[in-house]
């Protein structure tokens, strides 16, 4: 039997002789009751963003991308390529050929980025829940069309409304310079507007269009910028990818998708951690009130040392009976915090109480929360581990103090 842990179970759930004693223990425990709920929902509304904006970056960017490995093109002329076409684990495969171009459209021009896919590539379940205008096509009556990036649209002032004008596209021809004839430097091609994405900020600037428009345009008929794919549902994709390399060897990369943004994975997570610490840094404060109320705890249970001591007790048992009090104030405090910041994520999830404010974000109505067990692990862990470096450290002061006042009695 823990004869230390009886005593301190004893002493939290006993009436004090002193009743400010009761009330600093209560504030003790609410103290780790709303940091520990303040923890687990702050982590559940960053897993929610963080899934958002990864779901909606996801929509776009393929699960698979290969790039050479040094330079911008290449040729896909290899067998290894046909059998990824042919592959029946692999879907919505496409070559892509991109790069900057002058877009002309009436008197404005901008600059953008063309991206040529194949046009049987096209996920129309993506497409319909991007798109904002026109139609989600490349092609129709075997007319060549454009779908456009919000800032593409804005800059050259396109309506879709009315029947539009052609775009004309520029790009400088390979291998002419300083000709008598300006036009002569630029290959110009000129292509319908078909839809409008309105998306993330960094596929705002591009134009699609099928890969042979694009070919055209850049004059590369025989290399392609990249190779774009997505799996079956219940694909392996970190096996799929790595057997993938190997067969294509060093000469070419093989990128999942936070390989082709690593930007976008590493500040979700790094700005989802520092909040996190800042707010364990806040939850500390409260802990500390572990201190006040072992301290007149100590105080308070004097007659009842004394007793111990000349029964045989030592200072180390009476420490662990002030330390296990504190262990277990941080122990109810966390779980009460967990289950309350599991029913506010449960609630918030449900029927979205926080919403955003009207007009600010079309994206979402309410702040998404999404919990995961790892987090209530994690949570945990921190509040009890830094609540008993807390609670032992304050016990043993507290007990050499106490042995200081006999001292002098």
């Amino acid at each position: 039997m823990n004869l230390p842990f009886l005593f301190a179970k004893r002493y939290l759930f006993s009436k004090k002789s002193v009743n400010a004693i009761n009330i600093i223990s209560s504030i003790s425990v609410i103290g780790v009751t709303v940091s520990s709920a303040a923890l687990i929902i702050l982590l559940s509304s960053f897993n929610g963003m963080e899934e958002l904006i990864i779901s909606m970056y996801s929509k776009f960017a393929p699960e698979l991308k290969i790039e050479p490995q040094k330079g911008k093109l290449f040729t896909t002329n290899k067998s290894v390529f046909n059998e990824l076409r042919k592959n029946p684990n692999v879907i919505h495969y496409t070559e892509v050929l991109e790069e900057k171009v002058l877009l002309q459209y009436a008197n404005r021009q901008y600059i953008s980025t063309i991206k040529g896919i194949e046009p049987k590539s096209l996920n129309k379940s993506i497409g319909d829940s991007i798109l904002v205008d026109g139609v989600y096509q490349l092609s129709r009556d075997s007319t060549n069309l454009a779908i456009l990036g919000a800032s593409v649209q804005a800059n050259l002032g396109i309506s879709m409304q009315n029947t539009p004008d052609l775009i004309q596209v520029y790009s400088p021809r390979k291998g002419v310079k300083n000709t008598s004839n300006p036009a002569e430097e630029f290959n110009i091609r000129a292509i319908s507007p078909g839809g409008v994405l309105r998306y993330q900020q960094d596929f705002d600037n591009f134009v699609i269009t099928p890969i042979s428009f694009a070919k055209e345009v850049l004059g590369e008929y025989d290399r392609v910028s990249a190779i774009e794919f997505y799996l079956k549902e219940g694909t392996n994709i970190k096996l799929f990818e790595q057997d993938l390399q190997k067969k294509l060897g060093e000469e070419y990369l093989v990128k999942n998708r936070e390989e082709q943004n690593p930007t976008l994975y590493r500040n979700v997570r790094v700005e989802r951690w520092v909040v996190f610490f800042i707010l364990t840094l806040i939850s500390i404060i409260a802990i500390f009130n572990i201190v006040g109320s072992l301290t007149m705890l100590v105080l308070d249970k004097q007659k009842d040392m004394t007793v111990l001591k000349s029964l045989g007790g030592n200072n180390s048992l009476i420490q662990r009976i002030f330390f296990y009090e504190g262990l277990m104030i941080a122990i109810i405090g966390c779980i009460l915090g967990l289950l309350i910041g599991a029913i506010f994520n449960y609630i918030q999830s449900t029927y979205g109480i926080i919403r955003v404010e009207d007009g600010a974000n079309a994206i979402l109505d309410s702040y998404p929360m999404l919990s995961r067990w790892s987090d209530y692990v994690l949570v945990f862990i921190t509040v009890t581990s830094i609540s008993g470096l807390v609670s032992y450290f304050s016990a043993k002061i507290s007990v050499k103090e106490l042995n200081k006042l006999k001292a002098t009695d």
